[in-house]
């Protein structure tokens, strides 16, 4: 079966009636948990995008406390996990303030942690390339904005 285009799905969405589109939804949201979880963000958390911004940092900070550190090559493995939370929470969100602050918050978390990054070639890269997207990201906000966060990145 051929995927519809997006435009295609956008011209018959407003061809149905609200009990159709409600049905759709809950349909759409049996069949992958992340469905259901852009939902629950869409429905429940969209609106108090600071509320959504602290979960996801107490989610960074449980996920954390999980990693197993008695050797490096898990470390990373975790590590990834985390970045893979991360990465679905953030596309959810599609806004690039709360990008750019939960992934500072996972840097920094990463820092604080204890974890010997600097021992392996892939934890310093990981942490690398999230300094890195969190300055594209950050090139998109306003500029008062880019200096708050500027000093935050320079610390790591």
């Amino acid at each position: 079966m051929k995927a519809a285009t997006l435009a295609e799905i956008k011209r018959e969405l407003k061809t149905r009636n609200s009990e159709e589109l409600l049905q759709v939804c809950l349909r759409l949201g049996r069949f992958k948990a992340d469905n259901k979880e852009l939902l629950t963000y869409l429905l429940f958390e969209a609106q108090d995008e600071r509320s959504y911004v602290q979960a996801i940092k107490n989610e960074i900070d449980d996920l954390l406390e999980e990693v197993n550190v008695s050797h490096l090559y898990y470390a990373k493995k975790g590590l990834r996990k985390i970045q893979r939370v991360l990465t679905k929470n953030i596309r959810y969100s599609g806004n690039k303030n709360t990008e750019v602050e939960t992934r500072l918050y996972f840097c920094q978390a990463i820092r604080k942690s204890g974890i010997p990054i600097e021992k392996n070639t892939s934890l310093t890269n990981l942490l690398n390339r999230e300094i890195q997207r969190i300055q594209k990201a950050l090139a998109t906000l306003h500029e008062d904005i880019q200096a708050d966060y500027q000093y935050e990145i320079e610390k790591l």
